[in-house]
């Protein structure tokens, strides 16, 4: 599945790149609403037209009752996957019947990695890894072949997260499932990073600290979703007191008090339909939560600051 909006300017290199995939394969392209003219770039292409912009995570939700193969490829529009990408991920799924996802490699232009999978902080960031190891906790949506089967059974994709952290919550949900998770290496696409967002935008830092606490609460051992939360806000509240008493403060969007009252406010009015995907979550679960926190949580040193 390849997600767009307004992806006029890159997707053509993403479905060229597919069609020189040396595995067979469907396309199928879900078009967010767009208005740039990808409509007429894509009619060549299987189409599902949304009405309205419902981001990456709802265009893959929207997208996954229409797909009837064993697996589920899911693919950033600006990216343009290497000929053997398809085969690497679907052999690696194939060779591991406990796997549920096989994690590809995104790099920039110049083949430096931006990300080798996903690692899992001690305050529940998911951190987008620089080189492939053991510490993957998950995958990154961009790049990624799932067993159908499993990722229904495991809710789904997070719809209402619009975008970020809904491969971090997939991946978590799939390994409280007791399923398991791997990245391969050799299977690598180029990536225009931020061809389709802002990295660093209101918008970009709104969704991702409103998601990671959503998966933290979803997700997490519940101790650590309400510590978190509780972080959260007792930051925010003291924001103003420290810029009055000259102590730094990030300069990040994410450390202004409106944003974060912003997210804080989303999240709260979320949380009824939360609590229930959190119980749902929970039914369908096999492994403890705990122990899916004590296995992966901080196994990655960090720096100070994160960048969501």
């Amino acid at each position: 599945m390849v997600v767009t909006w307004r992806g006029r300017d890159h997707i053509g290199a993403c479905l060229a790149a597919l069609a020189a995939q040396t595995r067979a394969h469907e396309v199928l392209v879900l078009d967010n609403a767009s208005d740039d003219g990808t409509a007429e770039l894509i009619s060549g292409q299987r189409v599902l037209r949304l009405p309205r912009n419902r981001g990456y995570a709802g265009g893959l939700a929207a997208a996954l009752p229409q797909v009837k193969t064993p697996f589920v490829a899911w693919l950033n529009d600006d990216a343009a996957p290497e000929p053997g990408w398809l085969a690497a991920l679907e052999d690696t799924l194939d060779a591991d019947p406990r796997a549920a996802a096989a994690g590809g490699v995104l790099t920039d232009a110049n083949g430096t990695i931006s990300s080798a999978g996903v690692a899992l902080t001690g305050d529940g960031y998911g951190m987008d890894l620089r080189e492939p190891g053991e510490t993957t906790f998950g995958f990154c949506g961009g790049s990624v072949l799932l067993r159908r089967g499993a990722l229904v059974d495991a809710g789904g994709v997070p719809s209402g997260f619009f975008c970020y952290y809904e491969d971090t919550d997939t991946a978590w949900r799939l390994r409280l499932t007791g399923w398991r998770i791997l990245l391969v290496a050799g299977a690598r696409a180029t990536h225009r990073l931020g061809a389709s967002s802002r990295p660093g935008s209101w918008p970009f830092h709104r969704w991702n600290e409103r998601n990671r606490l959503l998966t933290l609460l979803r997700c997490a051992p519940l101790l650590v979703a309400l510590a978190q939360l509780t972080r959260f806000l007792a930051i925010t509240v003291a924001l103003p007191a420290r810029r009055l008493r000259g102590v730094a403060v990030p300069d990040a969007l994410n450390y202004t008090v409106g944003l974060r009252l912003l997210v804080f406010a989303e999240v709260i009015i979320r949380l009824p339909s939360t609590l229930v995907a959190r119980f749902a979550i929970g039914r369908r679960g096999k492994v403890a939560r705990s122990v899916v926190w004590r296995t992966w949580a901080g196994r990655v040193a960090l720096p100070v600051e994160h960048p969501a």
